[in-house]
C-alpha cells in the first residue's frame, strides 16, 4: 500500500513538474512571437495586408504593450534621441511622432532583423525578460542609407488575454552608413500577407 501511495506522488509531482515546464516553454514562445510581432509592424513597407495607414499601424503596436509600459532608448546616443514614453498614450505619442514626420528624403525601406536571443521566465510564468541584438538596414528614396543596431532589454507580463511587452529598452551598439545603391531591388509595398 506503501508503494502504491509513493508511486502516485511521484507521479504527481513527476506531472506538476512537466506541467511548470510547459508553462515556460510556452511562455518563451508567446514572448518570442510577441518581440516578433512587434518588429514585423515597425518594418517599412509594412507587411500587414489590410492595415490601411500609419494610424492603424500604430494602434497595433500599442495593443501589443501593457497598459502601464515603458518604451526607452537609454545610452549615449539613445537617450536624447529617443528619450522615454510612460503608458500606452505616450508610447502611441512616441509612434505618432515616428511616422507623423514627413521626412525629407522619404524613408523606403526599414526591416528588422533579431538575434542572440535570451528569454528569461520567472518561475511562476507571469513575468519575463529577453534580450535581443536588433540589426535594421535604412534605405531612403533618394539611395542614401544606413546601417542601425541595438541591443534590446525588454519586459514581459503575462495578462487576462495573454502575453504583452511591459517595458521596451533598447540602447544603440552602432550606426553605419551604407554606400549609396546599397540595396538595388526593393518593393515599394508588401503584398506578403494579401490573402
Amino acid at each position: 500500500m506503501e508503494t502504491a501511495d509513493t508511486d502516485q506522488h511521484s507521479a504527481a509531482e513527476a506531472i506538476a513538474r512537466l506541467s511548470r515546464r510547459i508553462d515556460l516553454l510556452e511562455a518563451e514562445a508567446e514572448i518570442r512571437r510577441l518581440q516578433a510581432r512587434y518588429m514585423f509592424l515597425c518594418d517599412t513597407p509594412l507587411p500587414e495586408f489590410g492595415v490601411a495607414d500609419d494610424d492603424e499601424r500604430i494602434g497595433k503596436i500599442v495593443a501589443l504593450y501593457t497598459v502601464d509600459a515603458v518604451w526607452e532608448g537609454v545610452g549615449d546616443y539613445y537617450d536624447g534621441q529617443f528619450g522615454r514614453a510612460e503608458g500606452q498614450d505616450a508610447i502611441r505619442a512616441h509612434f505618432t511622432a515616428f511616422w507623423g514626420e514627413k521626412r525629407d528624403p522619404a524613408l523606403v525601406l526599414n526591416c528588422h532583423y533579431l538575434t542572440s536571443e535570451q528569454i528569461h521566465v520567472a518561475p511562476d510564468a507571469r513575468t519575463a525578460e529577453g534580450q535581443w541584438v536588433h540589426m535594421q538596414p535604412w534605405l531612403y528614396a533618394d539611395g542614401t542609407a544606413l546601417l542601425r543596431s541595438s541591443r534590446l532589454n525588454n519586459a514581459f507580463r503575462k495578462e487576462e488575454d495573454g502575453w504583452r511587452i511591459a517595458r521596451t529598452r533598447t540602447e544603440n551598439v552602432f550606426i553605419a552608413p551604407l554606400p549609396a545603391g546599397w540595396a538595388s531591388d526593393y518593393p515599394s509595398r508588401s503584398v506578403l500577407m494579401r490573402p
